[in-house]
């Protein structure tokens, strides 16, 4: 064999063998950022860089308030209750009926977060103007079942079964509102695609993404700096095998297109985890009635905080507007 030939085939193996080395890393990398994503328990190495994949070093420093919210929310007199998802989960919810209620809300909690945390801040404020409310524990969170969150994509469907429990429970003499923080923002988007009961009269989306992959591509090169594109299609696959559906095949802009529901949209302009541009895309997207509500310096799900009087003005004339 001609020395020149011989070395080309070595060079030609080397190749071969770090593409494999690549591709395999690469894998490995996807399947990490998907475990992080998707998978019930969280990896240590979140909870060691929540800040810096959330992008903000802000939304710790209010962690204390979230917290202290969470703990009085949880000291009320709640009615722990519990549905069957459409593909058999126990989902777990916490009732708050208040006296003389004009309106129910079904209120979905973020992405590793809980339904005490995300509305704890808000919950005496619904109470006492006249809400009562069902607030959900997400698939794969909480005491609720399920081994992986699905991003909206089967959380859509919880949200259509608590919509419907919110209907018999008031025996349909209330309207019923669906309301979402972040990943629950998503959820409550995607399920104004489905047949929604008829007292549904509203949906309050705040902070919510556009699809799976499009959060997942902002936080991985944003927020992580890493290059989502190398690792996109194993992410997907990885999606598709544990929850039957593509990253890519649902989306808010989908489901907004054909909604009848209208929709107010919530979101701060300093949000980055989910940037304000998806909440723009969403908003243009929706074909229904629908009303745009942004906050100066707000980060991510922080608008209740940063502008409490203006958040509480918009949401209860959004509700006495739809009421009827």
């Amino acid at each position: 064999m001609k020395k020149h030939t011989k070395t080309m085939l070595i060079a030609s193996g080397i190749a071969a063998a770090s593409a494999t080395v690549l591709v395999t890393l690469h894998q490995l990398t996807a399947r990490g950022f998907m475990k992080i994503a998707l998978d019930r328990e969280e990896p240590k190495l979140l909870t060691r860089g929540r800040s810096k994949l959330m992008g903000s070093e802000e939304l710790s420093k209010c962690m204390s308030m979230l917290i202290d919210g969470a703990e009085k929310l949880r000291a009320k007199d709640t009615e722990e209750v519990e549905i069957t998802s459409h593909d058999g989960l126990t989902l777990k919810g916490h009732w708050y009926p208040c006296k003389n209620p004009k309106r129910v809300l079904v209120a979905m909690h973020g992405w590793r977060s809980s339904w005490a945390r995300d509305f704890g801040i808000i919950s005496d404020f619904l109470h006492k103007n006249d809400c009562s409310v069902l607030f959900a524990e997400q698939r794969a969170q909480g005491g609720s079942g399920g081994d992986y969150m699905g991003f909206g994509t089967l959380e859509r469907h919880d949200c259509l079964r608590w919509a419907q429990w919110a209907e018999e429970k008031t025996e349909g003499k209330l309207p019923v509102y669906l309301i979402g923080v972040s990943m629950g923002a998503t959820t409550v988007m995607m399920s104004t695609a489905l047949e929604l009961p008829k007292s549904v009269r509203g949906v309050v989306a705040d902070c919510g993404f556009t699809s799976p992959h499009a959060i997942w591509k902002h936080v991985a090169e944003n927020n992580l700096r890493i290059p989502f594109g190398i690792y996109s299609a194993v992410a997907n696959d990885i999606f598709k095998e544990r929850l039957q559906v593509g990253s890519r095949e649902l989306s808010c802009a989908q489901a907004l297109e054909n909604s009848k529901v209208p929709v107010l949209f919530v979101h701060g302009t300093d949000d980055q985890f989910v940037p304000i541009q998806m909440t723009f895309e969403n908003y243009k997207a929706c074909k229904a009635e629908k009303e745009l509500f942004i906050v100066p310096g707000a980060d991510h799900g922080m608008s209740y905080v940063v502008d409490k009087e203006g958040y509480e003005k918009k949401i209860l004339d959004f509700f006495r507007k739809h009421d009827e």
